[in-house]
Order: C-alpha cells, then structure tokens, then sequence
C-alpha cells in the first residue's frame, strides 16, 4: 500500500467515528435558522433525509446554539435598545411628576399657610412615590440592557 492510500483510509476512519453524520454529509440545515429549516422541510421523507437529520429533540436543541442567524441577532439587539429607551422615558416622566408635586406644594401653601405641615408631609409623600417610580422605570431599563 501506498501512503496515499493509508492516508485515505485514515481520513475516512477519522471522518466515521469523530465526525457528527450531519457533517459529513454536508447538510445545509446545520447553517439555517430553525424556523427556516422547520417551514422548508418537505412533506414527504425519503430514508436519505432521515438518516441525514435525525430528528431528536436532543439533537434539534443541540444544533439550535449554531442556528441563529446575524439578522436575529441584530433585531435582538435593537428591541433590546428600544425597550430600555422606553423604560429610561419613564425616569423623564418621575422628574415631571416631582415637579408637578412642589409646584402643587407652592400653590397649597400661597392659598392656605396655616395648613404648611399637613401639606409638605403630603408633598413629601408624593416625592417618594413619584421618585420610586422612577427607580423602578430606570431599573427596568438595566435589567433589560444587562440582564437579557
């Protein structure tokens, strides 16, 4: 024998035993995105395609790390950007609603001074709620940069 001929053997030993089928056969549906491969599927099987994609779910969520494509993952980062420029709005909305709380304070206490304790207690009440909505707002927008 030859060296190219063992070499050959070698390679086609190394190709059956290391080597997942799917890639040996050169299947496209390895590079698709799931839905891709899932609508395109033909109705009939023929023995060649089963035994080309097997069709486990351990095998259909292993491949699934591999098939997602550049464009979802773009529009996933872009709705991930949307929803926390959303949620940072909302901190915009605390600051107004802070303002609206001492302008109602100013306007309580120029009408009635005698009721100055009653209403900044009130006023300082609606600070607090309208400064924890803010909080969560802007919380909420961290957690949907980072966390997801």
């Amino acid at each position: 024998m030859d060296l190219k001929h063992k070499t050959s053997n070698l390679t086609k030993l190394i190709l059956f035993f290391f080597v997942d089928p799917q890639v040996r056969a050169g299947s496209r549906a390895l590079y698709r995105p799931m839905s891709a491969s899932v609508l395109s599927r033909p109705d009939g099987k023929t023995e060649s395609s089963v035994a080309v994609m097997p069709q486990s779910p351990l095998t259909q969520v292993t491949l699934r790390g591999f098939q997602t494509s550049a464009i979802s993952r773009d529009i996933d980062t872009a709705a991930k950007f949307i929803g926390a420029g959303a949620a940072t709005v909302g901190v915009a909305g605390s600051g107004a609603g802070i303002g609206t709380v001492f302008g109602s304070l100013i306007i309580g206490y120029a009408r009635n001074p005698s009721l100055k304790q009653q209403l900044f207690s009130y006023a300082i009440l609606g600070f607090a709620l309208s400064e924890a909505m803010g909080l969560f707002c802007l919380m909420v927008a961290f957690l949907i940069l980072f966390a997801m």
